[in-house]
């Protein structure tokens, strides 16, 4: 079965919006024959990266000299074949999830080259990670507030040599509920999502009608800035 580690940035964990929409996107993969473990970083304590000399690389090659909970999450993450990485847009990233990424470093080899132009790494031998999977929520109402994290992703994938299985972007959130209960257009959203998950687990790719019904505006721009104020927090 194909080993699924799913990274939820967000502060809120459980109970915020992009668990809501991450949530059913793993039970699609979990349905189809993958074996998945969800995450929070802010539940290990991890430190920012801060050696500044690179000594995972050239002094202890793939050993962090930090000993904190990225101690726990290197086997995690070394395990697992799609890594989906799902964070809400702060500026740009909750800052216990972007020392996560930055501590990812490790699990990189300096064997470096020009791919498309750009100088890029690749992962260590032992690192199974084939697949990387983006998850973007943002309460802003157009697409592009998620530009800057997408870009994070799609970098982290190009560094470490991975296929890219999707970027989903899933713009003014809140939108997806109503006094508490999700929308029609909510329940649209958290169907695609699963969809989504089935997707990447027997195809490696989200399919433009999937992507479109996870990403499609749910409120007119007007309507979003007139009730943006319950939506945002």
């Amino acid at each position: 079965m194909t080993q699924v580690l799913a990274i939820n940035g967000s502060p809120r964990r459980e109970k915020g919006n992009t668990a809501a929409i991450l949530n059913p996107l793993v039970e699609g993969m979990a349905d189809s024959e993958c074996t998945v473990e969800t995450i929070y970083p802010d539940r290990y304590e991890i430190r920012p990266c801060d050696c500044g000399s690179m000594r995972c690389w050239y002094r202890s090659p793939g050993k962090c000299y930090i000993r904190d909970g990225m101690d726990d999450l290197y086997p995690k993450v070394s395990a697992a074949e799609i890594l989906v990485l799902a964070a809400p847009v702060y500026i740009p990233l909750p800052g216990a999830f972007q020392n996560v990424l930055n501590r990812l470093c490790p699990l990189m080899v300096p064997e470096l080259e020009m791919r498309d132009g750009r100088t890029r790494a690749h992962l260590r031998d032992g690192v199974a990670t084939k697949m990387l999977v983006g998850i973007v929520t943002t309460g802003w109402w157009e697409r592009g507030n998620g530009d800057v994290v997408s870009l994070i992703f799609e970098e982290l994938a190009a560094n470490l040599g991975v296929q890219l299985g999707a970027i989903l972007v899933r713009p003014h959130i809140g939108a997806m509920w109503s006094n508490g209960s999700l929308t029609a257009g909510g329940a649209d959203v958290v169907a695609a999502a699963r969809q989504a998950g089935i997707e990447l687990a027997t195809d490696g790719s989200v399919s433009p009608e999937t992507t479109a019904a996870f990403e499609r505006p749910l409120v007119t721009e007007r309507e979003y800035l007139e009730a943006s104020r319950g939506w945002l927090g």
